[in-house]
């Protein structure tokens, strides 16, 4: 999530890198607007998916997805240009008085999904991976954009060698009595297109 956002944090939270700093880029950002009445959603949904397709860069997509807070996704269903919407989806593609309808609202060429994923850190205290309030919308169906880097593993035989995505080694007891199981892994995710990662937001 983090490398879909366009940072890389250590085990403590504390940011290592930022992509748009290193590499001097402007991250994209919507803003929804919510708390205004008349703010016109399917236009920003519009906003946000031409932002996609214009930073593509020869790359391809099949179609787009939104991992949103649960506050963003409260306040996306509730607006009065997206209520009548959600309540005719939910009418038909499931029973909102019985099932869990968040996994998927499809508005306007864009299924937002509420995402309340968190991690432990270090320190013991959690963070989400989605700041409150906030939303992150990507393309689906790449072929070179979202990858997954491995590093060598911590042993005197991988030194300078291209890293791989696990490893594992048996190493048994000298009396044969047992045998210890050690693997590693070492891996980085990448968004190889920061600016096709859109921040959805709303300041009201």
């Amino acid at each position: 999530m983090n490398a879909l956002r366009g940072i890389v944090k250590d085990g403590a939270g504390t940011t290592l890198y930022n992509y748009f700093t290193e590499f001097g880029l402007a991250q994209i950002s919507v803003d929804f607007v919510f708390g205004t009445a008349g703010t016109n959603i399917q236009g920003k949904v519009r906003t946000t998916l031409r932002a996609i397709e214009d930073n593509l860069l020869g790359e391809t997509m099949t179609t787009a997805h939104a991992l949103v807070s649960s506050e963003f996704f409260d306040k996306l269903i509730s607006h009065p240009k997206t209520e009548d919407a959600y309540k005719f989806f939910s009418a038909t593609g499931g029973q909102p008085l019985r099932e869990d309808m968040r996994r998927a609202f499809p508005f306007a060429g864009i299924l937002f999904e509420e995402y309340n994923g968190s991690v432990t850190l270090s320190n013991g205290t959690s963070e989400r991976l989605i700041p409150t309030g906030e939303g992150i919308a990507f393309p689906l169906g790449t072929f070179d954009t979202f990858t997954t880097y491995g590093g060598p593993a911590n042993l005197l035989e991988t030194a300078n060698t291209i890293g791989l995505p696990l490893y594992a080694r048996q190493m048994m007891d000298a009396k044969g009595r047992w045998i210890d199981l050690m693997t590693e892994a070492s891996i980085l995710p990448v968004n190889k297109r920061p600016r096709l990662a859109i921040r959805l937001h709303s300041s009201n």
